[in-house]
């Protein structure tokens, strides 16, 4: 398993933002998703080693990101989008995915490579000079998915990765987690149902930093239909009603 969560916490004061949350993941996409405040994104944090967890324990890629030597090893092998991405504005598109590459520890003969094939995956081969101050929105979204593909990670986590991002670019980056889950650990969060479904092979649901219901999007709609959960499609019926279910 990529991915081994015991008894998972995360606090801040008194707020429980992961809440004794459990998950084995292995290779594949797993869609995470939740309203507002329900914890993805600390989550997310805790696995990225941005935050340490408050209690539980934590293992990613077979290492123990609490010593170390290891969590530095995981940090290489890690990809990781936050939902609000830092970068330098003076910096071109490829400089700034080149940059990452350099601090993922990334062998430098390979780096021009990857990075040139980074910014193609996500069609932007012809602003790679383009300065970052100049990129609309949906432009950086793109440049941030790069970025954490860069190295071809074995744990890739995505906060949010479709926002701003028009139809035809959410087609295509569904298209480009199912190739990286075909061999990597994917850990998307957002609040696009259709993005789970399209993409992922396996969801949860976060509600209150406790993740209430695991399972295949299938699963996830067959409780829309015994649940009478609202909504246009099946998942998000089932998403209305594993939502209504956990607040009762």
């Amino acid at each position: 398993m990529n991915v081994e969560i015991s008894g998972l916490g995360r606090s801040f004061g008194r707020k429980h933002a992961v809440d004794g949350v459990d998950l084995e993941l292995g290779p594949g996409v797993f869609g995470l998703l939740g309203p507002n405040g329900a914890g993805k994104t600390s989550l997310l944090r805790v696995l990225a080693t941005v935050l340490p967890p408050s209690s539980g324990s934590l293992r990613l890629l077979d290492l123990d990101p609490g010593e170390h030597g290891q969590r530095r090893e995981i940090r290489r092998r890690l990809g990781y989008l936050p939902q609000n991405l830092g970068y330098y504005p003076g910096f071109t598109v490829y400089e700034f995915i080149e940059y990452i590459a350099l601090l993922k520890d990334m062998p430098p003969r390979t780096v021009p490579r990857a990075v040139a094939a980074a910014v193609e995956e996500v069609g932007l081969g012809d602003r790679a000079r383009s300065k970052l101050r100049s990129l609309s929105g949906g432009m950086l979204r793109r440049v941030g998915i790069a970025q954490a593909v860069v190295n071809e990670p074995d744990l890739l986590l995505l906060d949010e990765p479709t926002a701003g991002l028009d139809p035809e670019q959410r087609v295509q980056f569904r298209t480009l987690m199912r190739r990286l889950g075909e061999r990597a650990t994917v850990i998307v969060s957002t609040h696009l149902v259709e993005d789970v479904g399209a993409a992922c092979g396996e969801v949860g649901l976060m509600l209150d930093g406790r993740v209430v219901f695991t399972g295949t999007p299938e699963e996830l709609s067959a409780r829309g239909e015994a649940g009478g959960g609202v909504g246009d499609a099946p998942l998000e019926r089932g998403y209305s009603a594993v939502l209504a279910e956990s607040r009762s």
